[in-house]
């Protein structure tokens, strides 16, 4: 009977993994490409004849990146940024995911429906007026005026995130803490943040990867100071109008994307070790 039963999902098994392979393959692609473009020699790049792989590799784009004076600094500036938006937009959201959700106060939907029209409203439309914001605060050419609007712009979706973990967090634990002796302080960092940290890690990805790539920031609010640059600004260094180096910016880019890889692996194991638990509980 189990056989019976059984059989009939084989195909649709089937069906579900090869889709799945498919559209892994399609997402995969572009990243093959990039880097298979960042280790061909320039005369295979520049073919008519375009091919899906090399028999000479060589590391000649890569030399041509590293040789870069400044990469070195871009590289620093990109992980400084990234690293400090992480960790406070952390922070903040998740006070404040706690205050939304475990304090009643005046105006708190109101709060939570700007929370969440501040998602609609497009980067580009505000760049202009954070250009001169910034300018007006004295920030433009500085680390500065990259890290508080993507600290701005992060905010909303954490908050969101992390009240619903925050959210399905039993009150009966909290009101135990404080019959045990806890204080509130105690309670907030000791019990809920290690039961909220999955949701940290979610955000955290999500703000580390719009920090890591962000080059409309970088472009608009880095003017004159290049040594303040990111590495996404690097790659302008290889783009030439009249003669692009794409082998460069393959190169460049291949090494942009390896730590946001490394970030997202060691991140989604902690993830699924947390939300692991957490079910378990």
């Amino acid at each position: 009977m189990n056989l019976v039963r059984g059989f009939p999902r084989r195909p649709g098994r089937a069906m579900a993994e090869a889709t799945a392979l498919v559209v892994a393959a399609v997402v995969a692609f572009p990243l093959y490409w990039m880097v298979l473009s960042a280790f061909k020699p320039a005369g295979e790049i520049q073919s008519d004849e375009p091919r899906p792989w090399t028999l000479t590799p060589s590391l000649d784009s890569f030399r041509r990146v590293f040789g870069q004076q400044e990469f070195g600094r871009y590289f620093l500036n990109s992980l400084v940024v990234a690293c400090s938006v992480v960790i406070v937009s952390a922070l903040i959201a998740f006070l404040a995911a706690t205050a939304v959700t475990r304090f009643r106060f005046r105006f708190r939907t109101t709060l939570l429906i700007m929370f969440l029209v501040a998602q609609t409203v497009p980067v580009e439309a505000l760049t202009i007026p954070l250009f001169f914001l910034m300018r007006d605060f004295g920030q433009l050419n500085t680390l500065g005026s990259l890290i508080l609007p993507h600290i701005a712009f992060s905010l909303p979706f954490a908050i969101w995130m992390l009240r619903g973990f925050v959210k399905a967090v039993p009150e009966a634990l909290e009101e135990a803490a404080y019959i045990d002796g806890a204080s509130r302080a105690r309670f907030l960092w000791q019990i809920l943040f290690p039961l909220v940290f999955p949701g940290l890690v979610a955000t955290s990805v999500f703000s580390f990867i719009s920090a890591w790539n962000d080059f409309l920031f970088a472009k608009s609010f880095i003017i004159s100071d290049t040594s303040q640059s990111t590495l996404p600004m690097a790659l302008l260094v290889f783009y030439k109008p009249d003669e692009p180096d794409w082998g460069g910016v393959m190169a460049a880019s291949t090494v942009m994307t390896i730590p946001v890889l490394i970030f997202f692996v060691l991140v989604q194991r902690r993830l699924v070790s947390g939300l692991g638990g957490a079910v378990k509980e």
